[in-house]
């Protein structure tokens, strides 16, 4: 079966991902981050839910990666983000930068906010 590389009709996805790091456009950010509209922004973390919150007037989808492994949201940060309107999934950061690539190749208003691995 032949491959088809995917389209982000001017979107820019993230192109790495490793300990410590993301990837996107070529730029390499290290730390935790919040990824929109080809942009990355460093994020406090999982206690940081303000930068969260405000994806809600831009994205219809956060993709939440908690690093290495999936582990659970602080209790009542998931209520806080699904009360503002956003869906979210929770992953591991590697999972969940193929998936923020995958729902932008689909042309989806996608957000993610990347801990490190």
């Amino acid at each position: 079966m032949a491959m088809t590389p995917a389209e982000y009709d001017g979107a820019v996805p993230i192109d790495g991902y490793g300990p410590g790091f993301v990837r996107l456009g070529g730029k390499v950010h290290r730390g935790a981050v919040v990824i929109h509209d080809g942009r990355a922004t460093p994020w406090g973390g999982l206690e940081d839910e303000a930068p969260l919150i405000a994806l809600a007037a831009v994205a219809e989808l956060l993709v939440i990666g908690l690093g290495a492994e999936v582990a659970r949201l602080p209790e009542g940060l998931l209520d806080a983000l699904e009360a503002v309107g956003l869906r979210v999934e929770v992953m591991s950061t590697p999972a969940a930068a193929r998936v923020y690539n995958l729902l932008l190749s689909e042309g989806r208003q996608v957000a993610a906010a990347l801990l490190p691995t």
